[in-house]
């Protein structure tokens, strides 16, 4: 049997493809994902059989994949990290497939992260971007700002489900609506981060009440606190 492989491709922009993950493209026979996941690698793809998928379609051409595979590879490339906020497509492809190699790539939240200048060591990051109850997810939220901690967050757009819809206006009206100070908490978001329409707010969680976010944003809430070693240096 042929060679499956889920890879990240970084947040959007060419140049974040890493070198290992670029060979392993060129050295395939088959590429299904996602439109915006493909235009991050259209310069890798050529005389490759590519599948463009969409949420609906994709069981369908995992299948169709599968039947037709033989001694061929294949790659299904994602957004970003592979290991952050898939695992429910990389479980459904180890279950078709038995086998996937996983090769990490770059994720928004590393980007995000850098521009904010708060270090991944300091903060919680959490995920809203699943298709199950986010419940859990909004109580540990909810935790990790009252620590005092930074959070990267990766919002849930999903607006066919309002009820399910869970972008940065909700989230800042929902903190509210649990006691926090959101006109003195500190927040990023994101949108298309390392591409030529990557945009920044900049500014209290208040704020993003009734403003619109694409489904391409991270937030950072910024709650970071400067410690650098020379404050441990007499210990």
């Amino acid at each position: 049997m042929g060679k499956v492989y889920a890879v990240g491709v970084g947040p959007g922009s060419p140049d974040y493809v890493t070198k290992v993950v670029g060979e392993i493209i060129r050295g395939c026979d088959i590429v299904i994902g996602y439109r915006y996941t493909l235009d991050t690698i259209r310069h890798l793809v050529d005389g490759k059989d590519v599948r463009e998928i969409t949420m609906n379609s994709q069981e369908d051409a995992y299948q169709k994949a599968l039947a037709e595979l033989g001694e061929k590879v294949l790659v299904v490339p994602f957004t970003g990290d592979v290991n952050f906020s898939e695992s429910e497509v990389v479980d459904r492809l180890v279950e078709i497939f038995g086998s996937v190699e996983i090769v990490p790539g770059i994720s928004a939240v590393q980007v995000a992260a850098s521009r904010a200048g708060v270090p991944l060591d300091k903060s919680r990051i959490i995920t809203m971007h699943v298709t199950g109850t986010i419940e859990g997810k909004k109580t540990e939220l909810q935790r990790a700002l009252a620590d005092g901690l930074s959070v990267i967050l990766v919002p849930r757009p999903w607006p066919s489900r309002p009820e399910r819809h869970f972008m940065p206006s909700e989230i800042a009206a929902y903190l509210r609506e649990r006691g926090f100070a959101t006109d003195k908490l500190r927040v990023h978001v994101f949108e298309a981060l390392t591409t030529d329409a990557e945009t920044r707010f900049t500014g209290t969680v208040k704020e993003l009440e009734g403003r619109e976010f694409s489904d391409l944003s991270v937030m950072v809430f910024d709650q970071a606190v400067p410690d650098s070693y020379i404050n441990y240096q007499q210990q």
